[in-house]
């Protein structure tokens, strides 16, 4: 079997293994599961790479499912009630759950970390459904060349599907998500209107691997037999000590955030290959007779950004929503691991200044942050900040971040993510995928791990382990997984702030010139942004007050430097919303910010009448919503008048 691989891919490189339409109708249609055997795929909508030779799609393992009556699309049977219950789908048996277990709690998991579910929410209420949508699944893993692992695309094909109107809806999952991450956006709006939806991990996801004892999994998560293809491997741990948890962004070896655009652009193959397969009386699905919208949130909107750039006219719209997008030659871009290194660092401290008395994540129980104190006083240590009383520490460390460009509103809701340890948790995945280090290398000391109670490493249970494709987010801690820091163990740590340590290693990989910061340097620098296509339609939405990637650094410059260049491009700034729609059902988020799916939805809308009916799209808009009224009576239910003006 693998001397059957290494001449699959062989071929590929040649350019000489080739099948045809009819072929891969057979290859989908036939089997429900098709391991070991590559089989590469080149059509008349296949992209070709700068020397002219055709970018194949090759595809491994493919799996074909359907979902009607008690299950469905959109909410594996769960519905709105289920959706929203705060107790996740169980497991008959937790050591060995079944595909459609994993996949109900997966989406489960994803709708309620992207969207805002609650009562009075607004989430189909006055917007969005959850009405059952019947139809089949169809699973696969791809390969872009030069790729290690594969990344995961799946295309979701309702009953309903629209043949007059032929459109596709294309996406990434936001943060490192496995293949469900965007269901809630891309998914919630697709499906119910009749469009097939194409999806990518982009090539993150949920393909852990315990190093100590290497479960093998399938696509859909359950437990592989002999022979099967895998969605991501890794080494099997020799060293000493326990066994660290591999995760596929982390530790693929590759650098995914470079190829964005190239994973969003193969989902997209896929789908019109599945749909082709599917209508085989309908003439090949193809990107001229196609219609094709991207859209993301996050990650995925920077991803869907980075298939806008492609040359060749195989989209027809993209709508990006608070895309983590570096558009390197533009006035005050700055990418993602630049300033969540320095928010690490510095906003515990900061967050203790005056002008956060008033936000509740920075005062847990109404009082500063002991930690963040703490931060200051190593700070001062380090000579980085001057002042000598705490007090002064504080209102110093923010007037650090103000000048770096963080805004009020952005720090304000960046308390989340520094209560949630998110920063550290973005930055050590990050700079194991830049390093391209495995899970026994990862820099500055940092590994992952199960906890046992008393807060050290432990090998994980069997069911936990099974549930890691269902329940993780892509990056740790969660899903009982959880950073393990060595520096903070050794002498040279700070006593009161054990932390800073391996937060300044990971921001020297930034400001460095060692071989790994070079690396690093190198790694992020190919996940520079270039303008859209030209003439291609982009709406691009971002909230004021996002604390996670900030409008300043991301959206902004990169919508004017797309302008400067001549592009297509509108852009929606949202007063009041901020990253995490998800977060809104906080008693005291409710009252201070609106969710920004409803803009992702109108934009959607917009976008499908501008391809479809040459409609006019929307002009660029600052957006005035009004959150939430708070009372004894409780918040508010969430009404299209708290959106304020939609761009029309």
């Amino acid at each position: 079997m693998q001397a059957d691989e290494a001449r699959g891919r062989q071929g590929m490189k040649n350019h000489l293994v080739l099948v045809t339409m009819q072929r891969l109708t057979t290859f989908l249609l036939t089997s429900l599961t098709i391991t070991g055997c590559v089989r590469t795929v080149q059509s008349d909508h296949t992209k070709r790479d700068a020397a002219g030779a055709p970018m194949i799609l090759e595809l491994i393992a493919s799996e074909t499912s359907e979902h009607r009556g008690s299950d469905d699309l959109l909410s594996a049977g769960l519905g709105a009630a289920g959706l929203r219950n705060p107790i996740a789908p169980a497991f008959v048996a937790p050591e060995n759950p079944s595909a459609a277990e994993l996949r109900r709690r997966a989406i489960w998991t994803n709708w309620r970390g992207i969207a805002d579910l609650s009562v009075g929410g607004g989430y189909g209420e006055f917007y969005g459904s959850l009405a059952a949508v019947s139809g089949r699944e169809f699973h696969a893993l791809a390969l872009l060349p030069g790729a290690k692992p594969p990344h995961r695309v799946m295309v979701q094909l309702p009953d309903a599907f629209d043949l007059a109107k032929k459109c596709v809806v294309v996406t990434a999952s936001s943060g490192s998500r496995g293949i469900y991450g965007a269901i809630a956006l891309a998914g919630g709006w697709g499906l119910p209107r009749g469009c097939a939806v194409a999806y990518t991990d982009k090539g993150a996801g949920t393909g852990y691997v315990d190093t100590g004892n290497p479960q093998r999994m399938t696509t859909s998560g359950t437990a592989a037999m002999s022979g099967e293809l895998l969605e991501f491997s890794a080494e099997p741990f020799s060293g000493e000590g326990v066994a660290p948890i591999a995760v596929k962004h982390a530790h693929s070896g590759d650098n995914p955030e470079a190829d964005w655009g190239g994973h969003v652009r193969q989902a997209a193959d896929f789908a019109l290959a599945t749909l082709s397969a599917a209508y085989p009386n309908e003439s090949a699905f193809t990107y001229a007779n196609t219609k094709i919208i991207a859209v993301g949130v996050s990650n995925g909107g920077g991803a869907v950004l980075r298939a806008a750039e492609m040359d060749e006219a195989w989209l027809d719209g993209v709508v990006a929503v608070s895309p983590n997008i570096w558009a390197a030659d533009a006035n005050g871009a700055r990418p993602l691991y630049d300033y969540a290194t320095e928010a690490a660092i510095w906003l515990p401290c900061a967050l203790n200044a005056s002008a956060f008395d008033k936000v509740v994540l920075a005062r847990p129980g109404g009082v500063k942050s002991a930690t963040g104190s703490a931060r200051c006083g190593a700070l001062h240590k380090l000579g980085w900040l001057k002042t000598t009383t705490l007090a002064e520490q504080y209102e110093e460390a923010y007037a650090h971040l103000k000048v770096a460009g963080w805004t009020d509103v952005a720090l304000s809701a960046a308390a989340l993510s520094t209560s949630f340890d998110l920063w550290r948790a973005v930055a050590v995945t990050y700079a194991s995928a830049y390093a391209r280090t495995d899970a026994s290398h990862m820099p500055c000391g940092y590994a992952l791990h199960a906890l046992g109670s008393d807060g050290k490493a432990r090998a994980p249970t069997l069911a936990e382990a099974r549930a890691w494709s269902s329940d993780a987010s892509g990056i740790a801690p969660g899903a009982g997984v959880f950073i393990t820091d060595s520096l903070a163990q050794t002498p040279a740590a700070d006593a009161a702030d054990p932390a800073l340590a391996g937060l300044l290693c990971l921001r020297a990989l930034w400001q460095g010139k060692n071989e790994i910061a070079t690396t690093v340097n190198t790694s992020i620098a190919a996940t520079a942004a270039k303008p859209p296509r030209v003439g291609l339609a982009t709406i691009v939405i971002h909230g004021l007050d996002d604390g996670l990637i900030p409008a300043a650094y991301s959206s902004t410059p990169y919508v004017a430097h797309a302008k400067s260049q001549g592009r297509n491009v509108r852009y929606w700034r949202v007063q009041n919303a901020q990253h995490f729609d998800a977060f809104i059902g906080l008693p005291s988020w409710s009252s201070r910010y609106v969710p920004l799916m409803p803009f992702a939805y109108h934009a959607l809308d917009a976008m499908w009448l501008h391809i479809s009916q040459a409609a006019e799209l929307p002009a660029d808009a600052e957006i005035m919503s009004t959150p939430r009224t708070l009372s004894a009576a409780g918040v508010s239910p969430l009404t299209a008048a708290n959106l304020g003006a939609m761009p029309q």
